[in-house]
């Protein structure tokens, strides 16, 4: 399956780079060597700013993870949570449109299951109160470097 960038009413496919089928291998000698599946692993990017999605999808895609869609406002979050059946979804909390990060991890927690980690650099105790609900699978500071990024969601995989 290629990365995808999802957008409403259209789809636009990435091809799939060196290193990302490079990463796939790896992943499936891991699955042998009785790791955690990579390539099993699920990840919904919902994140505003094009660039850091982009950026994240790459990172995710190469270290041998799925990407299965890219979503900048809530309620297309919810849409792809549902139609796509993501392991996780990666959520920042300020998304276009009046509905935010944490909305859409509770109505996503609460319609599938499926639980988040929370992207973003709005971590304050209030918004860990109100994201409590949506069971998070931790939180990721930002800015963070590629290596954090995969590692949590390693982490975040080994707890589900």
């Amino acid at each position: 399956m290629l990365p995808t960038r999802m957008t409403t009413g259209e789809r636009t496919a990435y091809p799939p780079s060196w290193a990302a089928s490079r990463a796939a291998t790896l992943a499936k000698e891991d699955c042998r060597a009785g790791k955690t599946c990579r390539d099993a692993v699920r990840v919904l990017i919902v994140e505003d700013d094009f660039i850091a999605a982009i950026d994240m999808e790459a990172v995710l895609t190469e270290a041998g993870f799925q990407v299965a869609g890219i979503a900048d406002r809530a309620d297309e979050a919810v849409r792809l949570a549902k139609s796509e059946s993501p392991t996780l979804a990666i959520m920042d909390i300020r998304l276009i449109g009046k509905a935010d990060g944490v909305d859409a991890a509770l109505e996503i927690f609460r319609e599938t299951g499926i639980r988040c980690i929370f992207a973003t650099a709005h971590h304050d105790a209030r918004m860990r109160s109100r994201a409590e609900p949506a069971a998070p699978l931790g939180w990721l500071p930002k800015p963070y470097g590629a290596h954090a990024l995969v590692a949590m969601v390693e982490r975040a995989v080994a707890g589900l």
